[in-house]
């Protein structure tokens, strides 16, 4: 049960937004006032008001920046609408589609005993159908959901707004070390200490005779794949450091590098290993390339695991030889997944809704009897294919756009900042088969891509061979760091 002070944090945070932006430039104040609350806001607390989705670490974040730029900043006209007409469409589709997903839920899920005893019908629960007056909640979120995207799009989308949010990524690792590490030796215990509960199941912080740290994320596995974020952000600032920074900069890749062994996630310390040599020495068009088939591999996973095309077996045989008890949980995800598949396969288009409608349950007791890791199976079960292509499609979508202005106008084109943001974006994707690890820094991350990218192109033109310079600036932006009122 989350104390006074998890309740208080959330109250305060509008205004740790503000002061942010009164006292830092915009492009900073909005990464810091998304990203601190992300890594400092208590998990699992939240305010549930009628007809409005619950506002928490999340939604609390989002939705102060998107007011205080609407409202609160001069000289800088919000445009929340893509240029990229494929983005319009995907971000309609991904808003929209919470109206057919409500409209084709409004029948209640009934657990009850004695089936089929009609007219003496024993229910012991039921989940209600969704109604008319739910489809405004629904909507709410979903745009609240892609307020970072929206407005990453538009004020990161810059070359010096790509390396601020690089460097946030790796200050905010850097700080986050410091509880991960005291995690590390003594337990997992910087949310019961601050917020007085624990967010989740205490065995699986346990790892190898040892912990790997939580602090206030939603489980190990996300804190690991954030310090391999910073790591890669690291590794992509040290290639353009210069040359008196260096040593430093490589200093600071190798700190890292140790965190993210000491976080005992095997996944995340595959994606860190495999990508920093590549961040720091391989050509931007390798580095592009490989965060393209990345999400390629993620957009069409869903298609191949309903074709029975993803060799399972093999890959659980793959996973034992390295790691025994890394194999049996990833079995335990792929069995969990057939039986949500087989549930969304009963409403293919747009999903069973939300309140856990998708799970399978107990049909007498209702009791859950699966449990959804990836963010794949959670979206493709919640709003159907109609959803989960949106909202995967639209995360791609940076990524397909700059390796296609990289193929036309060559590798020089790009800005070395773009390619270490692209692998995180792209192994983010990945990872979100495997864990729901959709979090505001990958909309963040997608929407300063994307932005980027409608830079570069503009409307579909090409833009010229040394177009960072002259394109991606804004002509009319004022500099300065005060920026609010």
């Amino acid at each position: 049960m989350p104390n006074g002070l998890a309740y208080l944090m959330l109250l305060i945070w509008p205004m740790v937004c503000l002061i942010l932006f009164r006292t830092q430039k915009l492009e900073r104040a909005l990464i810091w006032s998304i990203l601190g609350g992300y890594l400092f806001l208590p998990p699992l607390a939240e305010f549930n008001l009628p007809l409005v989705p619950a506002m928490d670490k999340t939604s609390i974040p989002n939705l102060s920046v998107l007011l205080i730029l609407l409202f609160g900043v001069k000289h800088h006209r919000v445009a929340l609408w893509p240029d990229a007409r494929l983005a319009q469409l995907l971000t309609v589709g991904l808003v929209l589609s919470a109206i057919p997903t409500v409209l084709t839920n409004g029948d209640p899920i009934i657990f009850e005993v004695l089936r089929n005893t009609d007219p003496i019908v024993f229910v012991v629960d039921q989940l209600p159908g969704q109604s008319v007056r739910d489809i405004g909640s629904v909507l709410i979120a979903q745009v609240l959901s892609l307020v970072p995207f929206l407005l990453a799009r538009q004020f990161l989308a810059t070359e010096g707004g790509l390396r601020e949010l690089l460097t946030a990524l790796m200050v905010g690792t850097l700080i986050y070390s410091v509880p991960s590490l005291i995690e590390i030796r003594l337990s997992p215990q910087m949310n019961v200490w601050i917020y007085g509960f624990f967010q989740h199941s205490f065995e699986q912080m346990m790892r190898d005779g040892g912990f790997r740290p939580i602090v206030f994320l939603p489980h190990g596995l996300w804190l690991a794949l954030f310090v391999c974020t910073g790591l890669i952000a690291a590794a992509g600032l040290a290639r353009v450091a210069e040359p008196e920074r260096k040593l430093r900069a490589f200093c600071v890749v190798a700190y890292l590098a140790v965190l993210l062994i000491l976080c005992k996630s095997l996944a995340s310390l595959a994606y860190g290993m495999a990508l920093t040599p590549l961040v720091l020495f391989a050509p931007l068009r390798w580095q592009i390339r490989l965060a393209l088939l990345f999400a390629v591999v993620a957009v069409v996973y869903p298609m191949l695991r309903n074709f029975q095309l993803i060799p399972l077996d093999a890959i659980i045989a793959q996973a034992e030889a390295i790691n025994p008890a890394r194999a049996q949980s990833l079995e335990y995800r792929f069995n969990n997944e057939e039986q949500l598949l087989a549930r969304a396969a009963e409403k293919p288009l747009f999903g069973w809704g939300g309140w856990g409608r998708s799970l399978i349950r107990d049909g007498e007791t209702g009791q859950i009897l699966s449990i959804p890791d990836g963010r794949w199976i959670i979206i493709f079960g919640t709003f159907g294919w109609l959803g989960y292509i949106c909202e995967f499609g639209l995360l791609a979508l940076p990524l397909e756009m700059l390796a296609l202005y990289m193929r036309r106008q060559g590798e020089a084109a790009l800005s070395p900042l773009v390619a270490p943001l692209c692998l995180i974006l792209g192994i983010t994707m990945v990872d979100m088969l495997l864990n729901a690890t959709l979090t505001p820094l990958t909309w963040l991350t997608a929407g300063a891509l994307l932005g980027h990218a409608e830079r570069l192109m503009p409307r579909g033109v090409a833009a010229p061979r040394h177009a960072l310079g002259q394109t991606a600036m804004s002509p009319n932006r004022p500099e300065g760091k005060r920026t609010v009122l």
